[in-house]
């Protein structure tokens, strides 16, 4: 029995075996229904692609011509709305520039020529965007500025000012009404620079004559010139030729050792140009002079004193106080210890004059007092000598009435008119001490009140003990005065006083106090802003204690404030 079991037969188990069958039948048509196989063609692979390519072509090709016609349709509308377009597209240089010429015209900042001014940024705007109408509204603004600018210059007299700002308003707006003015407004103030070679020609002549300064002074006519026209070269170069003839004589001054003189040219150059250019080596060569100066007025005022207490107070040669003391003052015109020293020779002499008087010896009393006198002339000692020395009590404690130098008329009885007029005299003094009014009002004051008590009677002891008693009620007021915060009264009082006691060895102490609280002022003045003020109180501390340490502290603040 063969191996092999026959297709057509069931098997055993009921299941039919898979077969190829004939491979011829794919090429037939269709089997009939119930074969139960696909109907498959077999066809080359190139003719099926060949075939299938016309038959897409077919269904795609028409897009072509459509999407070249959108294309042209585009394009088209792009060209005819690129306005309109264009204001939708983010312009980010354009606006940037246009912020930027914005804050410079409210900064003011209206013309220039290093790229940041107003004008070139809404030009360099305009450019970008030639049909914006804000850069061109933004030049317009500048323009109109410019026209404000013009006008603020010729209020101030700067022609030259306001015609650039004229050229560049005319430029930017083209003309106008405001233009025109301005036009106008600047050839008629051109008419009046007349006035300004006028100046410049004064003070040419002023100059020649030597006139440096002051009223009708070559620098002061310069600086009227250069208020009208600030550019005007002629006037800049005038006003550095006074200034360099101010450097010469005070290098002149300085070299021959005129220091008050020094001063006074530096003090004038500095007023006339503070910034000249020689000024610091002025102020340095000043400086040394006055270091040398002070030692050698330290040196006289020292043999001043010794000399004083030697007894050698005055007379022929050059080692006396007197001699001494002159010499420092002739340095130091202000000094005050030299002036007190003067002071303290004409008190000795007022001594020595009583004791004269004392002996008889009224013709030596005489030359003594005239020469105190001449040191301290408002001396209360050297007042109340004289009336001692005019009216000198007889036996019977009488006045006499002095005739000639050592003789006396016999004693005359006072009237009661003359007794009461004294007494009136006296006590008119008395008030007008307890006042303040020491040296002032002129006839009505204590000090002459005294004095008018005392040419009626010398020996009057109410007078002359009012008079004596002067300087003590001054320094006391003085003090209150300090106290109060009165500096004004309290540096007339100390006038006073050193007039009334010359050689009052508590002056100096006094002015040391003085000067401290005007420094006192003068840093309270800076601390608060008011720089006028302090520089008064600075001037009133100079003139008590030019040396004092805290003076130039404070100078140097106040200057480097400025």
């Amino acid at each position: 029995m063969s191996g092999h079991r026959d297709p057509h037969v069931p098997g055993p188990q009921g299941r039919t075996e898979p077969k190829l069958g004939d491979l011829g039948e794919l090429d037939r048509p269709r089997p009939k229904a119930g074969d139960n196989l696909p109907r498959m063609s077999a066809e080359p692979r190139r003719q099926r692609a060949a075939e299938a390519a016309p038959a897409k072509h077919g269904r795609r090709g028409w897009l072509i011509p459509l999407f070249a016609l959108a294309l042209i349709v585009g394009g088209m509308l792009l060209w005819l709305n690129q306005s309109s377009l264009r204001a939708l597209i983010p312009r980010t240089d354009f606006d940037s520039i246009l912020h930027r010429a914005q804050v410079a015209l409210q900064e003011g900042n209206l013309d220039g020529n290093n790229g940041t001014s107003a004008r070139e940024l809404f030009e360099a705007a305009r450019a970008l965007e030639p049909d914006d109408n804000r850069a061109l509204n933004g030049l317009q603004e500048v323009g109109k500025a410019e026209i404000a600018r013009a006008d603020a210059s010729l209020a101030a007299g700067h022609v030259n000012q306001a015609e650039q700002s004229l050229v560049a308003a005319r430029e930017l707006l083209g003309g106008g009404g405001d233009v025109e003015r301005l036009s106008k407004a600047i050839d008629k103030a051109r008419n009046a620079d007349g006035q300004v070679d006028t100046l410049i020609g004064q003070a040419q002549q002023a100059f020649a004559d030597g006139r440096l300064d002051g009223p009708g002074g070559a620098g002061t006519l310069y600086q009227q010139a250069l208020a009208a026209d600030p550019d005007n070269a002629v006037a800049k170069h005038g006003l550095d030729q006074v200034g360099g003839a101010f450097a010469v004589q005070a290098r002149q001054a300085l070299a021959s050792g005129n220091r008050s003189a020094a001063d006074a040219l530096i003090g004038r150059l500095a007023a006339l140009l503070p910034n000249y250019a020689d000024l610091p080596s002025l102020r340095a060569a000043q400086t040394q002079l006055q270091q040398q100066d002070d030692s050698t007025v330290a040196d006289d005022l020292q043999q001043g004193q010794d000399a004083l207490r030697a007894g050698n107070i005055n007379g022929p040669g050059q080692n006396t106080a007197l001699a001494y003391f002159k010499a420092a003052l002739a340095i130091d015109p202000d000094n005050a210890q030299a002036k007190a020293g003067l002071g303290q020779v004409a008190a000795a002499l007022v001594v020595q004059a009583n004791a004269a008087i004392d002996g008889g010896d009224n013709a030596q009393a005489t030359q003594l007092l005239d020469q105190a006198a001449a040191l301290a002339p408002e001396s209360a000692d050297l007042l109340a000598a004289r009336a001692r020395l005019q009216t000198p009590v007889g036996a019977q404690g009488l006045p006499l009435v002095s005739t000639t130098a050592g003789a006396t008329s016999p004693p005359v009885d006072l009237t009661a008119q003359q007794k009461a007029q004294v007494a009136t005299l006296v006590k008119r003094a008395k008030l007008a001490a307890a006042q303040g009014e020491i040296m002032s009002p002129p006839g009505n004051c204590a000090y002459d009140l005294y004095r008018s008590a005392l040419a009626i009677n010398g020996n009057d002891p109410s007078a002359l003990a009012g008079l004596q008693g002067l300087p003590g009620l001054v320094s006391h007021q003085f003090g209150q005065a300090l106290s109060a915060g009165n500096l004004g009264r309290a540096g007339n009082l100390l006038d006073a006083l050193g007039n009334l006691s010359p050689g009052d060895a508590s002056l100096g102490p006094m002015q040391q106090r003085l000067a401290g609280a005007w420094l006192d002022q003068a840093q309270q003045q800076l601390d608060s802003g008011d720089r006028a003020g302090a520089a008064l109180s600075l001037d009133q501390a100079r003139k008590l204690a030019p040396n004092h340490p805290r003076l130039l502290e404070l100078t140097e603040r106040m200057q480097g404030g400025a």
